[in-house]
């Protein structure tokens, strides 16, 4: 992608089943469409937007510019960055998607359940998502399935 090939961070982390209303709060509301156009606007160094995360929420853009929390795991070391560190610590406390694109490397990564997946393609990028927005779709279906048919 053309921030990927001109090294500029990115981190967008995408809303599951527990909510990230705090963290959606931390930011300058946005909801908006999820665009190609908007994410590089946003992630734009000179764009007041940049610092932080983007949140997707029910496949919109809710906010821009969120703070995320830091993960402390102290196995890590200190080869991991600012966003990096922020995208595990959100999935260590949710059970949101990650997505991180280095602004150093240019490698996009995907953190889930509190653990990194480094240096993955665009193509792998989209399979995984595919499979966890199904898994999480499916987990929502049976939900609602079970209290509609509990007594």
């Amino acid at each position: 992608t053309m921030l990927a090939s001109r090294r500029i961070g990115a981190i967008i982390a995408i809303e599951r089943e527990l909510g990230l209303r705090n963290y959606i709060e931390s930011g300058i509301p946005l909801d908006s469409t999820v665009t190609y156009d908007l994410l590089i606007s946003v992630f734009q160094p000179e764009s007041p937007l940049h610092d932080g995360a983007v949140i997707i929420q029910e496949n919109r853009v809710a906010a821009a510019a969120c703070f995320l929390p830091l993960t402390v795991t102290p196995q890590l070391g200190t080869q991991l960055g600012a966003r990096h560190r922020a995208a595990i610590g959100l999935t260590e406390e949710s059970d949101a998607i990650a997505l991180i694109l280095s602004e150093e490397t240019g490698q996009l990564s995907l953190a889930l359940d509190g653990k990194l997946e480094a240096h993955i393609t665009s193509d792998q990028l989209k399979l995984r998502l595919e499979a966890l927005t199904q898994k999480s779709e499916s987990r929502k279906r049976h939900r609602v399935a079970r209290q509609t048919l509990a007594p």
